[in-house]
């Protein structure tokens, strides 16, 4: 057993003694925890989002803030701002709860697109500039963003320019008939939360290191590119996926190999992480929503229609290929 997989094991077991079922949920948090991606959760209110966003942090020992996003929230309530110390007679910089290894922007649909430009930078760059001044961000540094699904009032869609930096797209569902009662039993039981503790020491070192070090064979590359190049290609889709999201996919193929045990990524990662990723980066034509398919079922016709490239086994192994000059 991986280091990664004993603690994806460790950290569902922690988990767990708070929150009933959604382990794919867990997965989903440690990879982009190993592939330094952000994590975007769909789910109609009381699924205890929030809750298990917090439950997973804390087991994996990573300081942790939250952002309840509002109309009236400005970017600098996230980033953080100068003030006057008159004690000093100097201004100094009040960091925001950005600054956390893990930030939870809950309901991060309700403030308006202005605010959400505060995350772009953080995301993507690892670092905020307040009023020309760039500060760097703790490493790990997360977003977990929730949306409700149900709610069209008094909330703002997320740009796609932002879409795009979520590696990928968490649904929380309803929990299934014996996973309620269950639910209901430990609350019986346990009257206040169990209290969480880290699974163990550099948690994200060891995890990122081994998702590093995880071998990509150039016919994983290939089905990659394929993938993203289909999306672009069908007519049932208006904007395919970007160089960002053949990226991400690597990435997050890698950190599910790693967390089930493998140094070499198979088909069934890049599998996994298309239908995580892929997604909530593509907008649908009309006829396909006309005809009633979701994303989530193109996406699948999208993965059937591509095979994986078998490599010769004369070829010596590459994990990169250069074009030709």
């Amino acid at each position: 057993m991986s280091n990664s997989q004993g603690i994806y094991e460790s950290v569902k077991k922690e988990v767990g003694k708070n929150i009933i079922g959604y382990h794919d949920i867990v997965e989903d948090f440690l990879v982009c925890l190993s592939a330094g991606g952000h994590i975007l959760l769909e789910g109609v209110p009381g699924v205890a989002k929030t809750t298990l966003a917090k439950m997973i942090s804390l087991s994996t020992g990573l300081s942790f803030s939250r952002i309840q996003f509002t109309q009236d929230l400005l970017p600098a309530d996230i980033t953080g701002h100068y003030y006057f110390n008159q004690k000093n007679q100097e201004f100094e910089f009040r960091k925001g709860p950005i600054f956390a290894n893990v930030v939870l922007a809950d309901e991060i649909n309700r403030a308006p697109s202005k605010t959400q430009s505060a995350l772009l930078e953080a995301m993507e760059e690892g670092q905020v500039t307040v009023e020309g001044k760039t500060f760097h961000l703790k490493e790990p540094f997360l977003v977990i963003a929730t949306i409700n699904p149900i709610e069209l009032e008094g909330v703002y869609n997320l740009p796609e320019a932002q879409l795009d930096r979520f590696m990928i797209k968490g649904k929380m569902d309803y929990l299934e008939k014996n996973e309620e009662l269950h639910m209901l039993s430990l609350k019986n039981r346990d009257w206040k939360r169990q209290k969480v503790s880290p699974v163990g020491k550099d948690v994200y070192t060891q995890m990122r290191y081994e998702t590093e070090r995880c071998h990509a064979d150039i016919s994983i590359l290939q089905y990659i590119r394929d993938i993203v190049i289909a999306t672009r290609n069908n007519e049932l889709i208006v904007l395919g996926a970007s160089p960002r999201a053949g990226e991400h996919m690597l990435y997050a193929s890698k950190a599910h190999a790693t967390i089930h045990g493998r140094n070499y990524v198979i088909p069934d990662d890049v599998k996994y992480a298309a239908s995580k990723l892929l997604p909530h980066r593509l907008s649908l034509s009309l006829d396909s929503e006309l005809e009633g398919l979701s994303k989530e079922s193109i996406v699948g016709k999208v993965l059937e229609g591509v095979e994986v490239v078998k490599r010769d086994r004369s070829e010596p192994r590459r994990t990169d290929i250069s074009p030709k000059t």
